[in-house]
């Protein structure tokens, strides 16, 4: 098992730590450089840093992003491989076993379908995406750790026993790590917790709701920040050039930005 492969189950056995969500080499740099043991890609991030939105670009751009990514830094990453890029397990097992090769050390399969009518998939086809994962990382030899993801709460589906129950089937069908992204009350938190346990859960933060203390007092092993990081980037970015853009003013570009000098020492 390669080395940064089995560092990342080691993060996963004890404790709780925080995985954030570089979108580019850069940002992944920097946040390998504030001593982060781990970090995750992010869908939403990476898509708006190429002009488009969420789930909206392609699986061999973001194959490309994920090689990118993982060479950039030595820690592990953690892949957001949204639904596989494919709706069937054939085509999820087919695209997991492309991305097991760029590098990274965990990826995460979702169950949203993007319909609006039915945003999840049936529970059953839902699981056999998960065995599908399962089965190409286990047929690379890799040890890439498997996250199955739950997508009720953010997509109008926020049902506590329904996101359990898909949970506990895609624990069973072979995911090592279980996500329900927009689960935030220490109630729900807790039983997703006792529900897969003792398999690690994830929590997503993205707002100033809990602390991380709090969190692993909960039970959760590994925090991550989706495409907040991301967003926080972009507002900074966006007030300054409108106000260059509909002020005339440049007093955004003054407030605070990183030394130029550091940047190149960073990169260097």
């Amino acid at each position: 098992m390669p080395s940064t492969i089995a560092a990342f189950h080691r993060l996963h056995q004890s404790g709780c730590f925080v995985i954030p969500n570089p979108w580019d080499r850069g940002s992944a740099i920097y946040l390998q450089s504030l001593g982060f043991r781990a970090l995750a890609t992010t869908s939403a991030g990476f898509a708006w840093s190429v002009g488009r939105p969420d789930n909206g670009v392609t699986v061999d751009q973001v194959l490309a992003h994920l090689k990118e990514i993982s060479s950039a830094v030595s820690v592990p990453v953690n892949a957001d491989f949204e639904g596989g890029f494919a709706r069937e397990p054939d085509g999820v097992r087919a695209n997991v076993a492309r991305a097991v090769a760029t590098g990274i050390a965990g990826l995460s399969i979702e169950d949203s379908t993007g319909d609006e009518r039915a945003p999840l998939f049936d529970v059953a086809l839902a699981r056999e995406r998960i065995e599908a994962a399962r089965a190409a990382i286990d047929a690379s030899g890799t040890g890439v750790l498997l996250t199955g993801r739950s997508e009720g709460f953010f997509v109008g589906r926020p049902d506590i026993k329904e996101t359990i129950g898909r949970l506990e089937a895609y624990a069973a069908a072979g995911a090592d790590c279980l996500y329900a992204p927009g689960i935030r009350t220490d109630a729900d938190i807790a039983a997703v917790v006792r529900a897969v346990a003792p398999k690690p859960v994830n929590l997503l933060v993205a707002g100033d709701w809990i602390a991380f203390a709090r969190a692993a007092e909960l039970g959760v092993r590994r925090i991550s920040v989706g495409g907040a990081l991301a967003r926080a980037a972009w507002k900074g970015w966006t007030h300054a050039a409108r106000q260059i853009a509909e002020q005339g003013s440049f007093a955004g570009l003054a407030s605070g930005g990183l030394p130029a000098i550091d940047l190149n020492r960073l990169f260097r």
